[in-house]
């Protein structure tokens, strides 16, 4: 049976994050709120718990999740050949709204789906979310909703569409569906948007000026 905890209560919230931890270290998919909307999440490392948290979204291995961080610091050990234009771009905008593909680190025992080497990482610029991440290490997120079917923008909403496939509902109230987060694929020659999003490409430029915009080519001239 799943569990609810109202992170408004200050009691509540740190039961709740205590129940976020122990259900991702059980392989279990947890919703925890976002920057943008709620997300379901696992533990990142878990091939198992991925696979979880596929079945649930009702989402094939060809749309592998992004893995949420709570410091930059992550990426490095996440990541492999990380290139300048990948660390200003997250200097100047994590955290907050910036997903960058990244190669993974060949050493990590994870599977996140057809992911061709490389890792999607996000930092999130939501305090209730950052610390879950604290708590549990890096997570396999995805937004909260049946494939097809809107964004959860509270738990509740969240709950009615995913129901007892999640172990820990984690309530901070409404969130604000804004746009997703802009996508950089930073594996190849040039940085590449791969899905336009809440920062624009003028704000990408202004600290990296070689990003490419979504239809103007592939990233790498192989």
């Amino acid at each position: 049976m799943s569990e609810t905890f109202d992170a408004s209560d200050p009691q509540a919230r740190t039961a709740g994050i205590a129940a976020v931890k122990e259900a991702a270290q059980r392989g279990q998919a947890v919703v925890v709120p976002t920057d943008t909307v709620y997300g379901i999440g696992v533990d990142a490392f878990s091939p198992q718990a991925v696979a979880v948290l596929l079945a649930a979204k009702g989402r094939g291995r060809s749309m592998p999740p992004p893995v949420l961080v709570a410091r930059p610091e992550v990426m490095e050990a996440l990541a492999a050949e990380i290139p300048d234009a990948a660390r200003s771009l997250t200097e100047a905008f994590w955290p907050g709204g910036l997903t960058v593909i990244l190669q993974a680190q060949g050493s990590l025992a994870w599977d996140l789906g057809d992911t061709r080497g490389t890792v999607a990482l996000r930092m999130p610029a939501d305090e209730l979310a950052l610390e879950v991440l604290g708590a549990v290490g890096p997570m396999a997120v995805s937004s909260a909703n049946r494939t097809g079917m809107p964004a959860a923008t509270t738990a509740a909403a969240a709950e009615s569409m995913l129901a007892e496939s999640v172990a820990v509902y984690l309530d901070d109230g409404e969130r604000v569906s804004i746009p997703p987060s802009t996508i950089v694929d930073c594996t190849g020659e040039h940085p590449q948007v791969v899905r336009d999003g809440t920062i624009s490409l003028a704000e990408l430029r202004a600290v990296v000026p070689e990003v490419r915009e979504l239809d103007e080519g592939p990233a790498s001239a192989s």
